[in-house]
């Protein structure tokens, strides 16, 4: 039977009072993160805005990364973006939440608020301890991390990209009480980028051209928190010769600014080879602990971040558990390589093959040759060095590879009795697959 008036009046009032919940429920967007101003609310495994963090004179934001496993007491590491990034980029563009997952400490990302959207690593404020600006907006992060995770305050660390490598340079000096290490990626001394008239920019620096020895560089740190006795934090150090925002002289100059800092030699205690193309030194000590470790990366760049690097500066702070570094993924590129080898010589004939989706505009070959082998010609492309780390840059005529295309390039070279052909290949710095 249809249901009476009485009954059908009841049921429309009942629709008309859940018809409001049911739009909440279906039609809200979820937001694309969270915001908290409690310890107490702040969930894991999403990226979590926070406020009210503490003394934030220059109005940085800050966002936290809780994986779902996080140990007890775990680990900060800060990870702090480029000029024009921002917290989601960098969370985004890195494997730190992943790493994070997997060894379970805490990922602090600050966020410039400012137009440029580039850290402050030149005022005089920013360049002392205490003084001022983002550095002591994001140590009031690291504190809030701490106190509300129970962190352990003698496994805090920072890395950066950029803007973010020349903060890491800045945060180590200005508090060497918080950080027991950084990893910086393409960046500047401290102090390098030091300014007077409120501009955010050094061209001097910049380009390469700010030159100290050892000991003017370790006072602009040591300047930068008089009467601090204790111990100072580590420096892994990332830098692409060919960078053209932050000049490859920077690297060395840090090199001697941290080696000093840390009462090291500037000479190498080891020197090797990780990856085709790179170039590693480690000062006062060999281990994958030193007091300094410097990578460089030849014919790379200033974007020279790839994926895999992450694990590399986990396992520089010792956050992996004293794992072994997995090597990175193979990018969109495959190498073929073919040799014919005499007596004292030998030729080689390498294919290079774009197996991505985008065409590679200006590319890079870079590999390491075996040891005693040195090219003395080859065509196809220009080499440079001889010997050791090689880098194979493209002719006019050959710059261009389109998805699925190939180039054939080849060298010819004296051996000393190792003919063998390289074992490993970058395109443009990332790795590629051999067959």
């Amino acid at each position: 039977m249809p249901p009476t008036v009485p009954l059908r009046r009841a049921l429309s009032a009942l629709l008309a009072a859940l018809l409001p919940l049911l739009a909440a429920v279906f039609l809200t967007a979820p937001p694309a993160a969270a915001r908290t101003d409690a310890p107490a609310a702040v969930p894991t495994a999403q990226l979590t805005e926070v406020t009210g963090f503490g003394d934030n004179p220059s109005n940085l934001q800050m966002y936290v990364y809780v994986p779902s496993g996080v140990t007890a007491h775990p680990a900060i590491v800060v990870a702090v973006h480029w000029c024009g990034g921002s917290a989601s980029a960098m969370y985004s563009g890195t494997e730190w939440a992943q790493l994070a997952d997997q060894y379970g400490f805490v990922v602090v990302y600050p966020s410039v608020t400012r137009a440029g959207k580039c850290f402050d690593v030149s005022s005089p404020q920013a360049l002392r301890h205490g003084g001022g600006s983002d550095p002591v907006g994001i140590r009031s992060m690291v504190d809030w991390a701490t106190r509300t995770y129970s962190a352990d305050t003698g496994k805090v660390f920072v890395t950066g990209i950029s803007s973010g490598a020349m903060m890491t340079n800045v945060l180590l000096g200005d508090y060497p009480d918080v950080f027991a290490a950084g990893a910086a990626f393409s960046g500047v001394p401290f102090g390098c980028f030091a300014t007077t008239d409120g501009s955010e920019w050094n061209s001097t620096c910049s380009g390469g051209n700010l030159t100290h020895t050892a000991k003017e560089w370790g006072d602009l740190v040591r300047a930068a928190y008089p009467g601090y006795t204790g111990p100072r934090p580590r420096m892994q150090l990332w830098h692409g010769t060919e960078d053209d925002v932050l000049r490859y002289p920077n690297f060395g100059e840090a090199i001697k600014q941290w080696t000093d800092v840390l009462g090291v030699s500037q000479t190498p205690a080891a020197t090797d080879s990780p990856q085709s193309g790179w170039t590693r030194t480690r000062y006062g000590s060999t281990g994958d602990r030193a007091p300094v470790e410097a990578i460089s990366l030849q014919g790379v760049g200033h974007n020279l971040y790839t994926y895999g690097m992450g694990a590399r500066a986990l396992h520089f702070f010792g956050l992996d558990s004293g794992g072994t570094v997995p090597p990175p993924p193979a990018g969109p590129c495959r190498v073929t390589v073919t040799t014919n080898a005499w007596s004292t010589g030998l030729t080689a004939s390498v294919t290079i093959t774009n197996t991505g989706t985008a065409a590679v505009t200006g590319w890079k070959l870079g590999f390491t040759l075996p040891s005693g082998q040195t090219i003395t010609g080859g065509w196809n492309a220009t080499y440079s060095p001889s010997s050791g780390a090689v880098t194979a840059t493209n002719v006019s005529y050959n710059g261009t590879i389109a998805p699925n295309a190939s180039v054939s390039i080849g060298y010819q070279a004296t051996h000393t009795g190792n003919s063998a052909a390289p074992t490993a290949y970058t395109l443009n710095g990332t790795a590629c697959t051999v067959s």
